[in-house]
């Protein structure tokens, strides 16, 4: 939810700089309106199937980036429901019985130590407790299990062709030590953008290693670099 302020105070859009709400109805309908499958293809090897609320661009690479590299922790709420909205689209694709049909953990691609010192907030992270509630408001039995830890130390992906990517990834990921058994046989990935895939296929690998299943992946946005198969 939009913080309070922002409903009692006049404001600009992040998304389109309308006066009035600080996400306007126009550009929440960009967000929300259309999710579908928008992974690489071709995609690396393990890669789930991808689904995202939105393209990246416009108004959704405006309020992505604000919420992530500024700071704008209100616009948790509105991602939040643009993954939910996309998480159930993805639970009615049949085959997809292994998480939308039972019990299934809802797991965030983690930040590093220190781009979530640098934001002051692990983004993904945040975003992944919201959808877990709403998921489970929706009387899907979702459960909160940020089990993935980095493994190394990564060079910056900005730049770096889909090979390269994959080469600077792996083995990057793992379960880590602390985390606790998992609360389900499968998972659902969730992420802020879909590029190449690369992170997602590396972070599905860490859990396949410790057991779990992830038939599907959920972002906010998805690149138009990469080929797209969408299914409505």
């Amino acid at each position: 939810m939009l913080g309070l302020l922002d409903l009692l105070l006049p404001s600009a859009c992040v998304g389109c700089g309308g006066r009035g709400a600080s996400f306007c109805a126009g550009c929440l309908g960009v967000l929300t309106g259309a999710p579908a499958r928008r992974g690489p293809r071709p995609g690396p090897a393990g890669l789930p199937d991808c689904w995202s609320a939105a393209p990246y661009e416009g108004a959704v690479r405006t309020a992505i980036v604000a919420y992530k590299e500024r700071g704008a922790v209100t616009l948790a709420g509105v991602l939040a429901e643009a993954l939910t909205v996309t998480a159930v689209a993805a639970a009615r694709v049949p085959g997809h019985g292994a998480w939308a049909g039972g019990r299934f953990a809802v797991v965030p691609v983690p930040s590093s130590r220190r781009s979530v010192r640098a934001r002051g907030h692990d983004a993904v992270g945040r975003l992944a407790v919201l959808l877990t509630r709403r998921l489970r408001a929706l009387g899907l039995d979702a459960r909160p299990w940020p089990a993935l830890r980095h493994a190394r130390g990564v060079a910056d992906q900005a730049g770096l062709s889909s090979t390269e990517r994959l080469a600077n990834l792996k083995g990057s990921l793992q379960v880590g030590p602390a985390a606790k058994s998992p609360p389900a046989r499968a998972a659902l990935l969730v992420d802020d953008v879909v590029t190449t895939g690369a992170t997602l296929a590396e972070a599905a690998g860490a859990l396949r290693a410790a057991g779990v299943a992830v038939p599907a992946a959920v972002t906010v946005g998805a690149t138009r670099r990469i080929s797209w198969k969408t299914l409505r």
